[in-house]
């Protein structure tokens, strides 16, 4: 026992003796297994950015690297690295780069590049219905299938900027689609002509865009720089760069832009500051004032920091910093979830008030949620990415109708007004080959379909007459699978690289019920 305890002290003071990893063999460890999904200089690939600037508040960033990140592509490294490795590269990736990467609106003009040989053509250039054409991003290659919803044939296959992210969005008329990627890209294609527009680079990392209600202004969420670019649709020039930070001044990266086609104006999501923003489309919009206002009275107005007409900002103050929302049907409420994902508030965007708090643990992912009706009643629901529970809320009133359990956490809900069923994918959990088909009404799963039995199913999308239900085998050597949507019986296998998103343009130029926004 003496000499096992003395043996013991051994090694403890050896330990403790031992130098730590240097920075210079973190920077190996990082070239060795983060570069190829963060970037060789730390500013983002498939993955985020990693620099304090895009950091933020992140907490336990030496467990993430030790166990991966629940719900993404984040592998832990506990096998691969020492915890002593694993410390040292928490304080590599925390260093601050020796300049501080920009993008101003200088560069963003420079890097667009328009293709020169494009000519726009006078009507499609196949025969197919232009409103009924369906685009299938493939992750695995970078590329994007044009598809026939009436065919279910594809018509062209583009290649896309690096890492596609946050959902294709398309002109108000659905001619016209951009596309952006996780490193700030944002690429215009017309789909009438099956021809590349051009492209141009927003930001160095990128979340998402958003369309204004009338089609001129594409707005660009970016995390690097923390700013929203503002790009014209039609010529995709940088016409605005707003920099985003909160009322005390505090930076902030944008988690996500919204467009709120009714309100004429984009709805922010901020990731480090306790506020919702709205930025005007309408050249009429405003005055909104960010402090003090002594009087509203027409002709008497005295206030401080006053904005009004086109890209006008307004602040909404919330309790504490909101990731990801959700709009009713008319965009006169958001809910929004906070960063723990423990639960949701409703907040009415005329006022600024706060209606409700919804009780929706588990992380609900609201950015996949869908309406539809239900008993009278407008009813909304959402996955939850930490539990196999889908929770249904009455939109009249606010209240949980129902939680239905599933065989594990989702993340994408579709379906489709002619449709009496949702769609529900549970492929963040062990039963990922599983697509759960449940009705609307009775909210009982009626079905479980195994598309691929051992391979992942995710994301539903409908044609535009709801005729048939498409479901990605979310693989390298994957298919979009289609379904007969009343029948629940497959129709067709289409050989696709890693499909994730499929986005059927009429379904989301027209609000279509079932369809997230």
């Amino acid at each position: 026992m003496i000499r096992r305890i003395a043996s013991s002290r051994l090694w403890l003071v050896a330990l403790l003796l031992a130098p730590a990893p240097s920075l210079a063999d973190a920077a190996g460890d990082y070239a060795a297994h983060c570069a190829a999904c963060h970037g060789e200089h730390r500013l983002g690939g498939t993955g985020p950015a990693l620099i304090p600037e895009t950091l933020g508040r992140v907490k336990g960033i030496a467990e993430i690297i030790a166990q991966g990140r629940p719900l993404t592509q984040m592998a832990g490294f506990a096998e691969q690295l020492a915890p002593a490795q694993i410390e040292a590269l928490e304080g590599f990736i925390k260093t601050p780069l020796d300049q501080t990467p920009h993008w101003t609106p200088e560069d963003i003009a420079a890097s667009r590049e328009m293709a020169a040989d494009y000519r726009p053509a006078a009507a499609p250039v196949f025969d197919a219905d232009p409103m009924n054409i369906t685009l299938v991003v493939e992750t695995g290659d970078h590329h994007v299938s044009v598809l026939d919803g009436d065919r279910l044939e594809v018509l062209d296959r583009f290649a896309t900027p690096y890492a596609v992210h946050g959902g294709p969005k398309f002109s108000p008329d659905g001619r016209y689609v951009f596309i952006m990627s996780r490193d700030g890209w944002v690429q215009k294609y017309d789909i009438w002509s099956l021809r590349e527009v051009g492209r141009i680079r927003a930001g160095l990392n990128s979340r998402n865009i958003a369309m204004s209600h009338d089609g001129r202004w594409l707005a660009v969420a970016n995390s690097l720089p923390q700013t929203l670019t503002i790009l014209s649709t039609e010529t995709l020039e940088p016409v605005r760069v707003i920099e985003v930070a909160g009322r005390d001044g505090t930076p902030s990266r944008v988690s996500a832009v919204y467009q709120a086609p009714q309100r004429k104006s984009f709805i922010l999501a901020l990731k480090d500051a306790p506020e919702i923003w709205e930025i005007a489309t309408d050249p009429d919009a405003g005055p909104f004032h960010d402090g003090y206002v002594h009087s509203h009275e027409k002709g008497m107005e005295e206030a401080f920091g006053a904005q009004q007409g086109l890209f006008a900002r307004r602040r909404i103050p919330t309790d504490e910093p909101l990731d990801d929302f959700f709009f009713d049907p008319g965009y006169r409420n958001l809910i929004g979830t906070n960063r723990e994902g423990t639960k949701g508030v409703v907040i009415n965007l005329t006022t600024g008030a706060r209606v409700a708090e919804l009780p929706l643990p588990g992380m609900p992912h609201l950015g996949s949620g869908i309406t539809w009706d239900r008993a009278g009643h407008k009813v909304m629901a959402t996955p939850h990415l930490n539990e196999g529970v889908l929770s249904v809320i009455d939109m009249t009133d606010w209240t949980l109708v129902k939680q239905i359990r599933t065989d594990g956490p989702g993340f994408f809900l579709r379906s489709h007004e002619t449709s009496d069923y949702v769609w529900a994918d549970v492929f963040m959990g062990p039963n990922r080959d599983e697509m759960h088909v449940i009705d609307k009404q009775t909210l009982k799963i009626v079905r479980t379909l195994k598309p691929a039995p051992g391979r992942t199913a995710a994301h539903t999308e409908f044609t535009r007459d709801g005729r048939y239900a498409l479901v990605s085998i979310w693989e390298e050597d994957g298919a979009v699978v289609v379904y007969d949507a009343k029948t629940l019986e497959e129709v067709k296998r289409l050989p696709m690289r890693k499909p994730s998103g499929k986005y059927n343009i009429w379904n989301k130029i027209t609000f279509s019920d079932g369809t997230s926004h």
